[in-house]
């Protein structure tokens, strides 16, 4: 992203990458050292995953983090960053009410943008059970998308429309209808989700959709397809929607038991962060900096 984006708020920055012509990338984050590592590594947004968010709290990915849960996480991951935030917000969290709510409470909180999906509260992880996946009525939710647009007070600020028909096992023809239906709404962009080990089924959709608005896409399942392949359908934006908290799980994992087993740090200390890289992340030198500059000497200093 160039200096001068970079000087646009977090909405307006958001917008350009799901509406410029080139392939756009999201990279997850679940907390606020997470999305440091993102934006260190280059992208140029986040995706703040209700998944990852979720597990890193212990939980499923069914709703059981409240709401304001999970917006406290989304604070700190766009305060740690200067780059937007996309919010996983699941279904909304309840009906259009809830919507209106968690989008004027994430405008507040200075994240740029929310993807709310058309399943039923509480949700399901779309990777679980996913033929009994349970959508809502379409006019339900294109009822959700217009409320969140109607509420927004900073025009830039996006919504995004995710279809679970696929995922749902409905087809493409009644992900197309809800996709037309949840633009007609004033979705900023639709998230076309599937979990085939192939790209067909996003594919096609994009085949048949055109360019109506910008359509976003999560290839967990699909990983094998080359990223050109979505480049050259004109896809808008590509989501790694889960991959630093898989990631930083097994790490974890592999330390801890290590640790367990040899009852001592000698083997591992080379295979883990130095203190100072963590220092340099939480911004030490910033704070070392603003003591010199306002906090009052002691022991009779000037």
């Amino acid at each position: 992203m160039s200096v001068t984006s970079r000087a646009l708020p977090k909405t307006s920055q958001l917008r350009r990458l799901l509406q410029r012509p080139e392939l756009s990338f999201l990279m997850e984050a679940h907390n606020g050292l997470s999305a440091k590592l993102v934006e260190e590594a280059g992208f140029e947004g986040i995706w703040a995953s209700g998944l990852s968010i979720s597990a890193s709290l212990g939980l499923r990915d069914s709703n059981e983090a409240s709401w304001t849960q999970v917006l406290e996480i989304a604070e700190f991951i766009s305060d740690a960053t200067t780059i937007p935030v996309l919010l996983d917000g699941d279904t909304g969290y309840g009906n259009f009410n809830s919507v209106r709510r968690l989008v004027r409470k994430l405008e507040q909180r200075g994240v740029a943008g929310v993807c709310i999906e058309d399943k039923l509260f509480p949700k399901m992880n779309s990777f679980v059970r996913g033929s009994g996946q349970q959508l809502a009525e379409i006019g339900e939710f294109a009822g959700k998308i217009e409320a969140a647009k109607a509420v927004q007070r900073d025009s830039d600020f996006v919504v995004v429309a995710r279809t679970e028909a696929l995922i749902a096992g409905h087809g493409l023809a009644e992900a197309l209808r809800r996709a037309e239906a949840y633009r007609q709404a004033g979705a900023d962009a639709i998230l076309i989700h599937s979990a085939q080990a192939d790209a067909s089924e996003v594919l096609a959709f994009k085949a048949e959709w055109g360019e109506r608005l910008p359509v976003v896409i999560v290839p967990t399942k699909y990983y094998r397809t080359p990223t050109q392949v979505f480049a050259e359908h004109g896809f808008s934006t590509v989501i790694w929607a889960n991959h630093l908290m898989r990631s930083a799980l097994q790490a974890m994992r592999i330390t801890a038991t290590r640790i367990f087993t040899e009852q001592h740090l000698r083997n591992v200390e080379d295979s883990v962060a130095p203190m100072a890289e963590v220092f340099e992340l939480q911004d030490e030198d910033e704070l070392a900096e603003a003591e010199r500059r306002w906090l009052p000497r002691r022991n009779g200093g000037h």
